[in-house]
């Protein structure tokens, strides 16, 4: 599993982070989403530390503290959601009438 951390400073950097939660564990890896089209980064960051007692130590102790002039959003994060791939069809267009007949 990992953490989810929000409400970061666009400053923030991939050694902030791991700077911070070191001091809770091992800390595995940092991602920090950047926006496809700016390359910005998105304010938020995944964490994967070395044990689920790591991270729910560090969740306990950073939620809601403030760093970098933010008061950041610290917990669980949530698997992924498939988006599927298609639109899903429509289907059932076709010729118009309304089914009647006209002559």
């Amino acid at each position: 599993m990992s953490i989810y951390v929000g409400n970061l400073s666009y400053d923030v950097a991939e050694n902030d982070l791991t700077g911070v939660f070191a001091e809770y564990g091992n800390v595995k890896r940092v991602q920090l989403p950047t926006d496809r089209e700016t390359g910005r980064k998105r304010g938020f960051a995944f964490v994967e530390m070395g044990s689920d007692a790591e991270e729910d130590a560090a969740i306990a102790a950073l939620d809601g503290a403030e760093w970098m002039g933010r008061g950041l959003k610290v917990n669980k994060a949530k698997p992924k959601e498939d988006r599927g791939g298609g639109g899903g069809g429509r289907g059932g267009y076709g010729g118009g009438g309304g089914g009647r007949d006209r002559y």
